[in-house]
């Protein structure tokens, strides 16, 4: 038979015992620095997760008052055009009310002149209307009637006619 393939206890032995040695030594010396590191790079990779993690809760957080701090700035914008619009409708209304109160101003001022002018005028034909009565009454009684007497004539004339247009 063939030496190689034939069990022998002494190789078995010797085998087994290289074995547990080659174990005892990687276990000293490759599997715990191994094991060590793998279990910093754990917990360098959890510390990273948490690290992101609280990144992310930031994130939102800032996200949220982002939100709130746009939402503000739209109502505090809105609020901003609705007193301008109310402003500029008070300014409207108050130059409405100015320009009303000019024209009736200005109406009543013309009402006024015309009213002036009326009296004016009036005074003036009566004044016209009597130098030609005393004139026309001169002629007539071939004497001359006083300005006085003749104003005097006028003036009962004129109220018998006014009293005449009330009836």
């Amino acid at each position: 038979m063939n030496p190689l393939v034939q069990p022998d206890p002494g190789l078995f032995i010797w085998t087994i015992l290289t074995f547990l040695v080659l174990v005892a030594l990687l276990a000293r010396f490759a599997w715990r620095p191994l094991l060590a590191a793998l279990e910093r790079r754990q917990a360098s990779i959890a510390k990273s997760l948490d690290d992101a993690q609280r990144a992310k809760q930031e994130l939102e957080r800032l996200q949220q008052e982002s939100a709130q701090i746009v939402k503000a700035a739209r109502v505090e914008a809105e609020a901003i055009v609705s007193r301008s619009r109310s402003d500029a409708e008070q300014l409207r209304d108050d130059i409405k009310q100015k320009s009303r109160a000019e024209a009736a101003a200005i109406v009543s001022n013309a009402e006024r002149q015309i009213q002036l002018e009326t009296a004016r005028a009036l005074q003036q034909i009566r004044r016209e209307a009597a130098d030609l009565s005393v004139a026309i009454a001169s002629k007539i009684l071939q004497r001359s009637v006083s300005k006085a007497d003749h104003e005097g004539l006028i003036e009962e004339t004129l109220k018998q006619v006014e009293a005449r247009r009330d009836f």
